[in-house]
């Protein structure tokens, strides 16, 4: 069996990191994913029933191992994941995420230093991009996507999910890009599941539980108002130019239709 100690290729034990990827229809982006992981020797694919053109791309990669199963959440999906990858480390992606030469130096450079062994987890930066472009005005946090495998679970957390770690996360410095390019009203389509989601959990969540900018969300019809603000002015969007404009402005649609949904849930449980 080959060695190396670069992390992400095979140890005398085999490989150290799984790239652990869903799919769904994900053409217009998972071949530049794989593009940017071919320093990873594995990655598994959970794919729920893609139509398209999907499947054909993954065959073409002989690193990728794909298994279908129905969609129910994307917490089941990644915890059925886990509980077929082997290495010691997992690397969790979106089929829109690109990992840029600067993170993949400094994933391998993590996993090789001491203090691997003493944390759970990183958080990575986020940048989303437009048009293929990295902006400067995101708004996504950073997400705990490099981990211990064994240590933690996901669990769904509004039409999103994360992994809840049973010990110490650190930050890595450099972000993943988020760069989704399927067609626009793909995106619009999917906000209606996605902020109906959102809304049941600002309604079934007690506010003193929510974060400031969820409380802001439940309470106030200023939300959209203040994310193409925050967008724009405060996170440097108009340095963006027309990306900056196009990423502010869906911010803004999607909490408008997320306060749409609030303002008739309260209108449906109020008594005539």
């Amino acid at each position: 069996m080959s060695t190396t100690n670069e992390p992400g290729r095979t140890t005398g034990s085999g490989p150290l990191l799984t790239a652990l990827i869903l799919t769904h229809n994900e053409e217009a982006n998972i071949g530049r994913t794989l593009d940017h992981l071919r320093w990873v020797e594995s990655i598994l694919v959970i794919d729920s029933g893609s139509s398209d053109g999907t499947l054909a791309i993954l065959s073409g990669h002989p690193t990728v191992r794909v298994l279908q199963r129905p969609f129910d959440s994307f917490a089941d999906q990644c915890n059925f994941g886990l509980d077929q990858i082997a290495t010691p480390w997992v690397l969790s992606l979106d089929a829109d995420y690109r990992i840029p030469p600067t993170l993949a130096a400094e994933i391998r450079t993590v996993l090789a230093g001491p203090d691997s062994a003493a944390v759970a987890g990183f958080a990575i930066p986020f940048r989303y991009c437009v048009a293929g472009r990295p902006l400067r005005s995101g708004l996504m946090p950073p997400r705990v996507s490099l981990y211990r495998h064994g240590m933690g679970r996901y669990r769904n957390d509004g039409h999103g999910h994360r992994i809840v770690l049973s010990g110490p996360v650190q930050r890595l410095r450099q972000p993943i890009f988020h760069d989704d390019r399927k067609p626009l009203q793909r995106w619009l389509a999917s906000q209606g599941r996605y902020q109906a989601i959102e809304a049941a959990k600002l309604r079934s969540t007690p506010s003193d539980r929510l974060s400031l900018a969820d409380r802001l969300r439940k309470h106030t019809p200023l939300a959209p108002f203040a994310a193409l603000l925050f967008c724009l002015f405060w996170k440097g969007g108009l340095l963006d130019g027309w990306r900056g404009w196009a990423y502010a402005q869906q911010r803004m649609y999607a909490e408008l239709l997320l306060n749409l949904m609030l303002i008739e849930s309260r209108n449906t449980s109020t008594p005539p």
